[in-house]
């Protein structure tokens, strides 16, 4: 995110302009904007005007307005995000009052004013435009037959593109059939790749998969690359690794962002701290429902009286002044109700005075989707407390 001015005091009003440059961005400002905000944005609106015979004639208008936000929606597809609300900056054109929905797109500055800009608020801002938290991670998670192209920023988790060639038996006779069909399955994932990958922006690319279909196409790509002469790729071949994956679907990225060879390369961003912070969760909680998801996700269970979750364990921990790390996704900040949104933000803050860390995750990557089957909120604690599972949820 692009910050082009900002005038604010810290717990106090004011306001930032700022330019979303990537979609990590847009979802950034999806989160930052809450209901009774103020964003100011050039818009398009419909007006009618009278002409000579009379009658009137629709235009579209290009203006300035201000709305008093309502609603926030994000576009993941589309890379839109649309506010909705009523204007409060006058215009010869649109009435004070009269609703309105901005659509904020890549490279399209706007304003957000606030009456108070929390800590939360503060810190995501900073996050937004902290050029180094990106993940940029490439990934392609395959099977025989089927691909599919992420990139994951520090928020959010994109699927770019999905490749499906129906691939026949590779034994008897149409073993012929087998070997064009995966050079042709191949070809497919290679030209999605040069489309979608830019390793000016990616630190790496990850070729994951179940069996050796990775090692086969990873050759294909070497080859294909050194015969067509592909720059982007002969220049950045040692950036490109391979994960075993036990899945070609997409919900083994999660083995992917766990992988060594891949957290050595993105250890510093977001979203491997995210990774590592709800992976020391799970190796410490142990009881029925969570040993089923750890066992699905790969966890080994050590500590189960130095972790809890849901609103009320976290919050008696708390109490006791227990709590080393807090796991919270951006849904509870994102609350349609004030107080709500209010009561999480000073939980936070509570934590961090206390001296224990917290972490945001985004429910647009796949470690906060785990976390948000665990009521989205959960605590590392500095010390057992054995009697919060006496506590009703």
């Amino acid at each position: 995110m692009k910050i082009v001015h900002r005038n604010l005091v810290p717990r106090g009003p004011g306001s930032v302009k700022m330019i979303p440059e990537e979609a990590d961005d847009l979802w950034a400002a999806y989160n930052l904007i809450s209901e009774d905000d103020y964003v100011l944005a050039v818009t398009v609106r419909k007006v009618l005007r009278e002409v000579a015979s009379g009658g009137r004639d629709a235009e579209r208008v290009k203006l300035k307005l201000e709305i008093k936000v309502e609603a926030v929606e994000y576009d993941k597809d589309g890379a839109i995000l649309r506010i909705r609300g009523k204007n409060v900056l006058e215009n010869e054109h649109v009435k004070i009052g009269a609703f309105h929905t901005l659509e904020i797109e890549l490279h399209r500055p706007f304003v957000l004013r606030k009456d108070v800009w929390d800590s939360m608020s503060l810190d995501m801002l900073h996050q937004a435009a902290d050029p180094t938290a990106s993940a940029d991670l490439a990934v392609i998670i395959m099977q025989e037959g089927l691909a599919h192209i992420m990139l994951i920023g520090k928020s959010v988790t994109l699927t770019r593109s999905r490749i499906e060639v129906s691939i026949p038996r590779k034994h008897g006779p149409a073993i012929a059939g087998y070997e064009t069909a995966l050079k042709k399955f191949f070809e497919n994932v290679l030209q999605a790749f040069l489309k979608h990958v830019d390793f000016k922006v990616v630190r790496c690319a990850v070729i994951a998969s179940p069996g050796f279909t990775k090692d086969q196409f990873h050759r294909h790509l070497l080859l294909e690359a050194e015969r067509k002469q592909l720059r982007s790729i002969i220049e950045n071949k040692s950036r490109i690794v391979l994960v075993h994956t036990t899945s070609g679907y997409k919900h083994s990225v999660r083995e992917v962002l766990d992988a060594p060879n891949v957290m050595s390369m993105i250890k510093d961003t977001k979203a491997a701290q995210e990774v590592r912070a709800l992976e020391e969760f799970f190796n410490m909680l142990s009881n029925v429902r969570v040993l089923i998801l750890g066992c699905i996700f790969g966890f080994l269970f050590k500590d189960p009286n130095r972790a809890c979750y849901g609103p009320k364990h976290v919050e008696v921990a708390h109490e006791r002044m227990a709590i080393q790390t807090l796991l919270i996704t951006d849904e509870l900040f994102r609350s349609a109700n004030v107080m709500t949104r209010k009561k999480y933000n000073k939980f936070v803050s509570s934590v961090k005075a206390s001296g224990g860390n917290a972490h945001l995750f985004s429910s647009m990557h796949v470690s906060g989707e785990q976390l948000a089957q665990l009521t989205g909120i959960a605590a590392v604690l500095r010390f057992p407390l054995p009697d919060l599972d006496d506590l009703e949820m």
